[in-house]
């Protein structure tokens, strides 16, 4: 059986897999509503721009789900400081995601054009809010948090939901909100045809620089501005966890970081390759490509977050020592090894059945194959 320490680090890998499914497959859902009032012209058009994703949203969006769990299971202290501290922001997520199950659902209920109209704009915000507000998230992640614990390991936040609006946090809240019509634009070309085919086309034509620079910009705002802790000393990475149990000074940044471990710098080159060669391909009408370098892209921006936090899962700016690492922030080593093997088990589960969805699902759906089959899809 995994010592404490390894299952430390496999729960971090596996949670990294699950930030990594959720953006990938629900990132161009929230792409294609957000584009879905300027993109489709007609109701057959937003018609058929909706069925692209219309089959498959709900299994995408489980993966949120599965990440709250496993924050709740895993890393509970992780979870007690985001979701206390950050109650109002996550809130707000949930609310805007409420738009997208009553959007598909209701908008097609009745042949109103206001109403559905209304509905339009609903999948609209549900769209572009949610990775607004989850880049700021992750804009502050990488700044820190200000939050401390008492004697009785109780977080407290110090912050406010406004202090959370500051410059960098909103860069990337727009640049996940970029990033997100990029692919989804990359995945509605894929699975469309005709008009429809050529304004996502054209949508990426302009995303394509836009993205670049943005990541550009935050990556160079990373590097060279912001600072990371350096644990100094610690009771080691298999004992019982305590954040208060460690003691930290801050570096130089994060750069440091990726230059004390060489091979770290194959994920920024992920990053930018990827979303580069999708740009191409895509203008080049290569529709697989695209959307496979934009994956690609994707993750080597989340692994290059990944690598560059790592052993940090929650940064405190106001009391780094009390900053929750991967060491002192766990769940015991039997929850750990029983949360393992139940996702051995399923996630393989999970996994081909949600393949073999997209398979029977598959096809080009244009206005044309919505008129004809109006009555089974959105």
């Amino acid at each position: 059986m995994f010592d404490y320490e390894t299952l430390r680090i496999i729960w971090w890998l596996f949670t990294g897999v699950v930030i990594i499914a959720f953006v990938l497959t629900s990132g161009f859902d929230f792409g294609i509503c957000a584009l879905l009032p300027f993109v489709g012209r007609n109701d057959l058009e937003r018609r058929a721009v909706i069925n692209t994703v219309g089959g498959t949203w709900e299994g995408n969006q489980v993966w949120l789900v599965h990440l709250g769990g496993a924050l709740f299971a895993v890393w509970p202290l992780g979870y007690a400081t985001l979701f206390s501290g950050l109650y109002i922001a996550m809130l707000l997520v949930l609310f805007a995601l409420f738009f997208r199950p009553a959007g598909f659902d209701y908008r097609s209920k009745l042949e109103n054009p206001v109403w559905r109209n209304a509905w339009d704009w609903g999948l609209f915000i549900g769209g572009a809010v949610p990775p607004i507000l989850l880049g700021v998230l992750v804009g502050n992640l990488v700044q820190g948090l200000p939050f401390h614990f008492d004697a009785d390991l109780r977080p407290y936040y110090d912050g406010s939901f406004f202090a959370l609006l500051n410059p960098f946090a909103l860069l990337c809240g727009v640049l996940g909100l970029l990033i997100s019509l990029f692919h989804g634009a990359i995945y509605l070309k894929w699975r469309t045809e005709g008009v429809l085919y050529l304004r996502a086309l054209a949508v990426v034509r302009v995303l394509g620089p836009v993205v670049i620079g943005a990541v550009t910009l935050a990556a160079l705002w990373v590097a060279f501005g912001m600072n990371l802790p350096e644990i100094t000393a610690m009771p080691g990475t298999d004992a019982p966890s305590n954040p208060l149990n460690k003691t930290v000074t801050m570096t130089s940044g994060w750069l440091s970081q990726f230059m004390s471990h060489p091979w770290m710098l194959v994920a920024p080159a992920l990053g930018f390759g990827g979303l580069l060669l999708a740009w191409r391909s895509a203008l080049e009408h290569t529709s697989v490509g695209a959307f496979v370098f934009s994956s690609v892209g994707i993750v080597g921006v989340l692994l290059s977050l990944g690598f560059g936090l790592f052993p940090y899962l929650v940064i405190s700016s106001t009391d780094p020592n009390h900053s929750l690492t991967i060491w002192d922030a766990s769940s015991s080593r039997f929850t750990l090894a029983l949360a393992f093997w139940i996702t051995v088990i399923f996630l393989p589960i999970v996994l081909a059945y949600t393949r073999w969805v997209y398979r029977v699902l598959w096809g080009s759906v244009t206005p044309e194959k919505v008129l004809k089959d109006q009555h089974s899809l959105y």
